[in-house]
């Protein structure tokens, strides 16, 4: 099977927009390609470097939601990345041979520190994201990552880097006990990863927004059933309906657009119909909403509640995980390590 490989910082719980965005896709995955899943904690502290205490816990939250929503560490490899050292060595090895420029060229780099400009993210650990994103993706040799448009420079960056890797250090000799045989050939180390492009769908908040944690606006895949309400209930809608007898237009809704994700086509037709001729009342939209949303998140909800009855589960999932990566990874930088020419006792 070709290999997947994706990863999610860990900052905190889970909402539905990660559920509609990657989750869900995730596991879909898993039917067809052999998939690495990793919690990214190195690639949190890029820019929660002074709120490490809270990523041993978001860890745990992390890979519970993983659980609920269908992802399998019997038919998936779950593993946490500072766990793994050989990332940290090919960064190193990688950062050698990265002109800086095209790190300070990646897109991102701007965007990010301007909407995080309260924060200080003048460190090379924030220049060297996209450097270790790549390091993460190609000591498992992955054939494919699942991304949305706006990460393809990152991407590129990395099937860059792989081109630059391989032309420099072509002449190598496969490790003997590589399971990748025939990745690691005399044309380099590295195959080029390449994209699997999955619709990243702009999920509203609660407050018309981009859903997300930073914002507050966030309806999280543990929240219970009277939290999902209580954050529904005042969710804005069109400006336009300011009492019940006014009409309104759907597509100028943050609820309607979750409806367009949750909510069947027949019910869906009924509440845009009764939207735009003030049948029903922004409540009444809700609650059908609700009712829907409900039928995603109680089955979720459930199964985190069996594995909070299990407190080392978490750990003895990433510990076999860590295992199996531990040695794939290995594995590539017997590789490297022979391709450069780097002295071994």
């Amino acid at each position: 099977m070709k290999r997947v490989l994706s990863g999610m910082r860990p900052t905190g719980p889970l909402h539905i927009g990660h559920y509609l965005g990657a989750l869900g896709n995730w596991v879909r995955l898993q039917d067809e390609y052999e998939c690495f899943y990793f919690v990214a904690d190195w690639h949190a502290l890029s820019t929660m470097y002074d709120e490490a205490e809270t990523l041993a816990e978001y860890t745990e939250e992390i890979v519970k939601d993983w659980l609920s929503v269908g992802l399998d560490p019997d038919r998936s490899t779950f593993f946490l990345q500072s766990a793994i050292l050989q990332h940290a060595e090919l960064l190193v090895l990688l950062s050698m041979i990265t002109p800086l420029s095209w790190l300070e060229r990646v897109p991102s780099y701007k965007e990010v520190r301007q909407q995080m400009a309260h924060k200080d993210l003048a460190t090379y650990g924030f220049l060297g994201y996209p450097l270790l994103q790549t390091a993460d993706i190609i000591i498992y040799r992955a054939n494919y990552v699942p991304v949305g448009i706006d990460q393809l420079p990152h991407l590129e960056l990395a099937r860059e880097i792989v081109r630059r890797f391989n032309f420099m250090y072509s002449s190598i000799t496969p490790g003997r006990d590589s399971e990748q045989a025939g990745q690691a050939t005399a044309a380099g180390v590295f195959p080029e990863p390449k994209e699997l492009l999955t619709e990243a769908p702009k999920v509203p908040g609660t407050d018309g927004r981009k859903m997300s944690k930073s914002y507050e606006n966030a309806i999280y895949l543990k929240d219970p059933s009277n939290t999902v309400w209580e954050k529904l209930r005042p969710m804005v809608t069109d400006p336009a309906r300011v009492r019940r007898t006014d009409p309104g237009d759907p597509e100028k809704c943050p609820v309607y657009e979750l409806h367009v994700f949750f909510t069947p086509d027949e019910r869906k037709k009924e509440v845009a119909h009764g939207c735009r001729t003030a049948g029903i009342g922004c409540i009444d939209c809700k609650k059908v909403l609700y009712e829907e949303l409900e039928k995603v998140l109680s089955p979720l909800r459930e199964k985190r509640a069996e594995l909070d009855m299990q407190p080392d589960l978490v750990k003895q999932i990433l510990s076999n995980g860590n295992d199996r990566a531990r040695k794939e990874a290995e594995r590539t930088m017997s590789d490297v390590r022979d391709s450069i020419k780097l002295y071994t006792s």
